[in-house]
């Protein structure tokens, strides 16, 4: 069970950071939410649906 879920995060992980390299933030900004999600993979993603950036379209 406990395998089913880090791959659940590990691929809700990897859809964040793609979502923010595509987002129009800043490379500063960019890089920073990259880092959190990569370091803090369950906090870094709920911080960063909450307050990351934005897509032009939406999520």
């Amino acid at each position: 069970m406990e395998a089913i879920l880090g791959l659940v995060i590990f691929i809700a992980d990897l859809w964040a950071i793609v979502k923010t390299l595509q987002s129009p933030a800043s490379a500063g900004n960019k890089l920073l939410w990259v880092l959190i999600i990569f370091l803090l993979p369950v906090i870094g993603l709920i911080l960063w649906y909450f307050l990351g950036p934005k897509a032009a379209g939406g999520r």
